[in-house]
């Protein structure tokens, strides 16, 4: 491989202190409720995606090839593509608390692609040189994206209980039910999107890219397993949300998948196997 100067180091720069800015105004926003600081989450966010974007652009365009490659940007990609769900999702009613954590989750996933190597490489080992690669990790990012937004409507699904009691009252009762199921209604169908594009492009366009770059299309490689325990995750969620009575058990086993995803994107570092390149 043939390194180039990082010059879209900057703009990842730019990206990382936005999504930190708008980490704090969330976390401020978690405790106050005010929608001028919510505002300010979205402007951080879309200014934060906006750095982010630019610094994929630049990669692309410095290396030839989409930014795919490396470990590096993988978790670039994958928090450009979460913070642009949480946007997409701005205006969705029943939202507007899970919409703020967009930016803290894509921080996050900055902090650790600032601790690996982010050389550009213009010249690529044979087995990266496949648009099957692109496909593969381009589909499997947009599906974690999809499930990092289900992990956060999950989240505050379980922590939002009906209230109990006289004082209650029929209308704050109705008003916490209709407020858990559209966070059920979201993580439903952000793993409704998911799951297909992570079978498509984790599994099947996968197998085909390592078909071709290794000589067989499953090898029970750690990243291969991993990434098929996460796939066995969310069909046993996508059944259980199905089940009368199984909403709070399918939005624990969201949960448990998104803990999984982490641990199959950050796998391959410390259990060895084909995808160690990244």
């Amino acid at each position: 491989m043939t390194p180039v100067a990082a010059v879209d180091m900057p703009f990842f720069w730019a990206a990382f202190w936005c999504y930190l800015a708008a980490t704090v105004a969330a976390c401020a926003y978690a405790g106050l409720r005010s929608p001028r600081l919510r505002a300010v989450v979205l402007w951080l966010s879309v200014a934060g995606l906006a750095a982010n974007t630019v610094a994929l652009g630049v990669r692309w365009a410095l290396s030839g090839h989409p930014p795919v490659t490396n470990l590096f940007e993988y978790m670039t990609l994958f928090a450009w593509a979460t913070v642009l769900g949480f946007v997409l999702l701005w205006r969705r009613r029943g939202a507007e608390l899970m919409t703020v954590f967009g930016a803290p989750i894509a921080f996050g996933l900055i902090v650790l692609a600032s601790l690996v190597p982010e050389n550009i490489e213009t010249q690529l080992i044979p087995a990266l040189q496949s648009y099957w690669l692109w496909i593969h990790v381009s589909l499997a990012v947009l599906a974690e994206a999809a499930f990092a937004v289900a992990f956060v409507a999950s989240v505050l699904y379980l922590r939002r209980r009906p209230r109990a009691g006289a004082n209650a009252g029929s209308e704050g009762q109705e008003r916490d039910e209709a407020g858990r199921d559209a966070l059920d209604a979201i993580a439903y169908r952000a793993i409704g999107i998911g799951f297909p594009l992570f079978t498509i492009g984790a599994l099947f366009a996968g197998a085909v890219w390592a078909a071709r770059a290794w000589g067989a299309p499953w090898s029970w490689d750690p990243k291969e397993t991993s990434s098929l325990v996460v796939w066995i995750i969310y069909a046993v969620y996508l059944h259980a949300r199905l089940v009368r009575g199984m909403r709070r058990a399918a939005a624990i086993i969201s949960i448990i998948g998104f803990a999984a995803t982490i641990f199959t994107m950050l796998g391959s570092r410390f259990l060895g196997g084909l995808h160690a390149y990244a």
